[in-house]
C-alpha cells in the first residue's frame, strides 16, 4: 500500500514536467539572454525571455494551460477562437499580465489594450510592433476575404537585438515583404485560410529572415517549402510540429 502511494505521488508531481516535454523547444541567443521558443500548436506559440513569459494567441485545444506558467504579456492576433479564447486568457495571467490584442478581440471580451495596425508600443521593455495581417487572394464565397484587412494583426517582438516576426492569418501582403532586419519569422501556411508554400517562399525571399519557421500548416506538406527554399542559403529553415 504504501509503495502504491508512492507511485501515485511521484506521478502527481511529474505531470507538469511531462506536460511541458510534449513541446519541442528551440533556444535564440540574444544579447540580452536567451529566447526559449515553445511550440505549442497550429498558431499557438510561447516565448520565455530571462523571468518573462509571453503567449501568443493562447488556446485550450493546443495545451493544458493549467500545466503552464502565466505569462507577463499575451499577444492575440485576432479573434477567431483558434487564436481567441477567452477562457484560457484567465488560466494565464497574473495579476499584471498585459493582455494586447485586436479591436474584435476587444469587442468580444471587453478588456485588454487594443493595437491597431501600425501602433507600436513597450510591455515591461519589450517592444512590440503591430503589424498587418489580411488576405489578399482566399476569400469565402460571400467574395468576403477569410481576414479582411485592417482587422487582424502580426506582431514583432524584439528580445535584445533579435526581431521576432508573428504574422497572424495573413498572406503575402505588401507590409510583410517590407519587413526589415526580421531575425525570426513565423509565417503560417495552410489553405485556403492563409499561404501557399510558394506564397510562403515568395514573401519570405522578400525580406529575407535570418530564421524561418512555418506554423499555422495543418496538412500541408511542408517538404514543399523546404525545396522551394533550398536556393537560399541566408535563411534557415525549421520545421517544427505546428500543424
Amino acid at each position: 500500500m504504501r509503495n502504491l502511494i508512492l507511485i501515485i505521488a511521484m506521478l502527481c508531481f511529474s505531470l507538469p514536467a511531462m506536460a511541458e516535454e510534449e513541446f519541442e523547444v528551440d533556444t535564440i541567443k540574444t544579447s540580452a539572454g536567451d529566447l526559449e521558443i515553445t511550440f505549442i500548436g497550429h498558431g499557438t506559440l510561447m516565448f520565455k525571455f530571462g523571468d518573462k513569459i509571453i503567449h501568443v494567441d493562447p488556446v485550450s485545444r493546443e495545451a493544458d494551460y493549467t500545466l503552464l506558467p502565466r505569462g507577463e504579456l499575451v499577444l492575440v492576433t485576432h479573434e477567431h477562437g483558434d487564436h481567441l479564447d477567452p477562457e484560457v486568457l484567465n488560466l494565464v495571467r497574473k495579476e499584471n499580465t498585459k493582455i494586447v490584442l485586436t479591436k474584435k478581440c476587444f469587442d468580444k471580451i471587453d478588456e485588454g489594450i487594443v493595437m491597431k495596425n501600425g501602433d507600436v508600443n513597450t510591455f515591461d521593455g519589450i517592444k512590440v510592433e503591430a503589424v498587418p495581417a489580411y488576405n489578399l487572394v482566399h476569400k469565402r464565397d460571400s467574395g468576403q476575404p477569410f481576414h479582411p484587412k485592417g482587422e487582424g494583426n502580426g506582431y514583432v517582438i524584439t528580445f535584445g537585438d533579435k526581431r521576432v516576426y508573428v504574422a497572424g492569418d495573413t498572406e503575402n501582403i505588401p507590409e510583410m515583404k517590407a519587413l526589415k532586419n526580421i531575425d525570426i519569422a513565423f509565417l503560417p501556411m495552410n489553405l485556403p485560410y492563409t499561404m501557399t508554400p510558394e506564397m510562403v517562399a515568395d514573401a519570405a525571399k522578400a525580406f529575407m529572415p535570418k530564421v524561418l519557421y512555418p506554423y499555422h500548416y495543418g496538412k500541408t506538406d511542408t517538404k514543399k517549402l523546404v525545396e522551394l527554399m533550398k536556393s537560399v542559403k541566408d535563411i534557415d529553415v525549421r520545421i517544427r510540429s505546428m500543424e
